[in-house]
């Protein structure tokens, strides 16, 4: 049996069950909204349909043939519809998968957080994730359980996105409305996912609305945003319409913060951005669909007779799914090519460049064998062409063209007994251009203990060869050139002949889940991941790597380093949900290490301690007023302190310089690497929307939010050349309206 389940707007009912009654047989549909119950005997059989807000149906199926139809089912929506059956569907779920170290999104999800003018977004969100750790409201980064940036693959619909954040850091280049589901991947991802050592983050964007032409209008004192999305030619009823759906969103808040925000800074704070994405969708009276896409991002930021920088990506593609005649079968497909193109120019110095390009190939089979065997396997091409032209801390030019093509084949096994779940998986990597390949066994487990107790656990080898110029020795890092391999690598580390330029990392996570009651349940992981080889830029290069110098270590003068690294922690999440109340709570505590061949050091991003509450509340008798609040706690990062101040003065003249007639530099003589603390940071955020209905003219959302509401002075980074304090943004207040029509 098969078929695919649609909601009220012909949206495919990700997540709907099917069960056949009077037995243990059970499907969860897809993200395209299939189901596959394979090898049933011939006969009748009544099946319910269940999902969340909508009504359960039951119907009746004949099964005379060996590859029956596709079944369609259409749901209706329920005119009663209750928060807590998310949760009893996510705890069905989390029984029958193994699901370590993954945390699942929607759209639904994601707006349950404070958001600027009532626009919450997919990057404020990761904020408050398990194990993840954001650098800062300017030029921060994420970095996931001992990650950095460059160790995390962001994908939308399948492409990478090598740029998913903008410069402020409450804005990805995600419109919350365009996403049907994020999987935010930790660690211990499984062998479909490669070319990354630390995690993952795959977005799929949703189809557009199959039954009539609608969209969502809204601007706030940050930006504005138009979505609209409609069936291309509207079919009869119940049949299912090729559609489009389309967003574009700009922000002025280099303009209206002038107004709005004077109090920041006297020129306005100094970043735009703009965003654009199109997708349109082809589907077969079989439920196989081709999906065409294209996007456009950019980012500016000018900080006046300070530094400039911008990048700009596009891409477009195409996915596929295609429902063979076999009822085991399914097969999808992917090809797209993406461009990124980035620059930063610092008053006075040379710019910088780098760029990347590239596409990438395919095919995923899946194949149920029966109820409780399934398998999927797949290959996939990579190509892509980087360009850098940069210059690092000790002003030593790198200036390099690369091209990498990568070949990976990858198969997994799914096993699901009444309290045993095994998800083994191998992944074969092949990097063409380095001449190397990566054999990368993974497996992750999970046994029912019994109804509400379950552990858990995964292991996994992961490779890379993408490495970034960004040094994570750096609080702030808004450049960040990307270069495919590096031969300017040292040849031993630590006495040990480096035999690979790829970076390589292992991880080992064990956890627990419980249910607490109908409405708590928590989710604790521990982990290590041992990063066994990380390639970086060198910060401790002195000399040229030239003949002259023949005679000095390598790490003294290669443009590279080699590092090793470990970070090691324990994740704790407990969510609360009822029909008018939505809660997590989320604490971290890790450690990163990273070994070079001079030290051991905390890298920038080592915050040891990570709180978050996030709480939702909707009341009003028609549930359309909403309240949300965010608090974060970070104990402080590290820093390198400074030991004191000289004048540095300039001999190129030898002994005949007359140093009573010159002017000297200032000099810094620094402490240990990072071996000091910036203080704690926390802040407050809270928000508060009313819905009214406009009848036949749609709904009207009305927001207000304030962001660090308390106006913590929390720091950002100290300028010791000026001996000033620069901190994260203050209390900034927002409104916003959202027309959804």
């Amino acid at each position: 049996m098969r078929g695919i389940v649609y909601d009220d707007i012909l949206e495919p009912a990700m997540g709907a069950t099917i069960l056949i009654q009077d037995s243990d047989l059970y499907a969860v549909a897809d993200i395209n909204g299939l189901f596959i119950i394979p090898d049933l005997p011939f006969g009748n059989y009544q099946i319910s349909v269940s999902y969340i807000g909508y009504t359960t149906q039951f119907i009746d199926v004949s099964i005379q043939e060996k590859n029956p139809d596709l079944l369609k089912i259409y749901l209706k929506e329920e005119t009663t519809q209750l928060q807590n059956i998310n949760l009893n569907a996510e705890r069905e779920e989390r029984k029958k998968e193994v699901n370590v170290s993954v945390l699942k999104l929607t759209t639904k999800t994601i707006k349950k957080l404070p958001g600027i003018g009532g626009e919450p977004d997919v990057a404020q969100f990761l904020q408050v994730l398990p194990g993840v750790v954001f650098t800062g409201d300017q030029g921060g980064q994420l970095y996931i359980r001992g990650g950095a940036p460059i160790h995390n693959k962001v994908l939308l619909d399948g492409m990478t996105i090598y740029s998913p954040f903008h410069s402020i850091g409450f804005f990805s280049v995600f419109d919350t409305d365009l996403i049907k589901k994020v999987d935010v991947y930790t660690g211990g991802f499984g062998a479909q996912y490669g070319g990354r050592i630390s995690s993952i983050m795959d977005i799929q964007t949703r189809d557009g609305n199959k039954k009539e032409l609608a969209g969502r209008l809204s601007a706030n004192t940050f930006a504005s945003k138009l979505l609209l999305e409609g069936p291309i030619f509207k079919s009869l009823e119940n049949g299912i319409s090729n559609s489009f759906i389309l967003s574009a969103k700009t922000s002025y808040l280099n303009k209206t913060s002038e107004s709005f925000y004077s109090y920041l800074v006297d020129d306005g704070l100094p970043y735009s951005f703009s965003d654009f994405y199109g997708k349109l969708s082809f589907f077969s009276k079989n439920g196989s669909k081709v999906n065409l896409y294209g996007f456009g991002f950019n980012d500016n930021v000018n900080y006046l007779n300070l530094t400039e920088l911008g990048w700009l990506t596009y891409g477009f593609g195409t996915n596929i799914v295609l429902i063979p005649s076999s009822a085991k079968m399914l097969v999808e497909g992917k090809m797209a090519y993406s461009k990124y193109d980035i620059f930063q120019q610092d008053f006075g110095s040379p710019r910088n460049n780098s760029a990347i390009d590239g596409f990438n190939l395919g095919l995923d089979f899946s194949y149920f064998i029966s109820q409780k065997h399934q398998t999927k396997y797949g290959v996939e091409i990579l190509g892509y062409t980087t360009q850098l032209n940069f210059r690092n801390s000790t002003g030593t030019l790198i200036d390099l063209p690369d091209h990498s093509t990568e070949f990976a084949g990858y198969i997994n096994y799914n096993y699901k007994g009444t309290r045993l779940i095994l998800d083994p998986s191998i992944r074969i990597q092949n990097y063409t251009s380095l001449g190397e390949t990566s054999i990368e066994p993974r497996v992750g487990l999970k046994y029912n203990l019994n109804e509400n107790l379950r552990i858990k656990g995964s292991f996994g080898l992961f490779s890379q060869n993408l490495i970034s110029t960004s040094s994570e020795r750096n609080v702030v890092n808004l450049f960040s050139g990307f270069l495919s391999s590096t031969t300017s690598l040292p040849e031993y580390f630590q006495g040990d002949e480096i035999e690979s330029a790829l970076q390589k990392s292992t991880h080992y996570i064990i956890g627990f889940e419980y249910d607490l009651n109908n409405n708590i349940d928590i989710n604790v992981e521990g982990y290590i991941k041992e990063f066994s080889q990380l390639i970086s830029e060198n910060n401790n290069q002195i000399f040229e790597d030239t003949p002259e110098f023949e005679d000095e270590p390598d790490y003294l003068k290669k443009e590279f380093i080699v590092e090793k690294g470990i970070a090691t922690g324990i994740d704790v999440l407990l969510k609360y949900i009822s029909d008018r109340i939505s809660l997590w709570t989320v604490y971290s505590f890790g450690v990163v290490e990273r070994e070079d061949e001079l030290q051991i050091y905390s890298p920038h991003y080592d915050r040891r301690h990570n709180f978050n509450f996030v709480f939702s509340y909707l009341f009003g008798k028609e549930k359309d007023w909403e309240f949300g609040l965010r608090w974060n706690y970070g104990s402080g990062f590290p820093f390198t302190k400074t030991q004191a101040y000289y004048e540095e003065l300039n001999f190129d003249n030898g002994p005949n310089t007359n140093i009573n007639n010159l002017n000297g530099n200032l000099g810094i003589i620094y402490s240990d690497l990072n071996s000091g603390r910036l203080p704690d940071y926390h802040r407050l955020d809270v928000s508060l929307k009313k819905t009214s209905n406009l009848d036949k003219y749609g709904i009207l959302e009305c927001s207000l939010g304030v962001t660090n509401i308390y106006n913590r002075n929390n720091i950002f980074y100290y300028d010791r050349i000026d001996a000033v304090r620069v901190d994260q943004l203050p209390i900034i207040p927002s409104v916003g309206l959202n027309w959804i029509f």
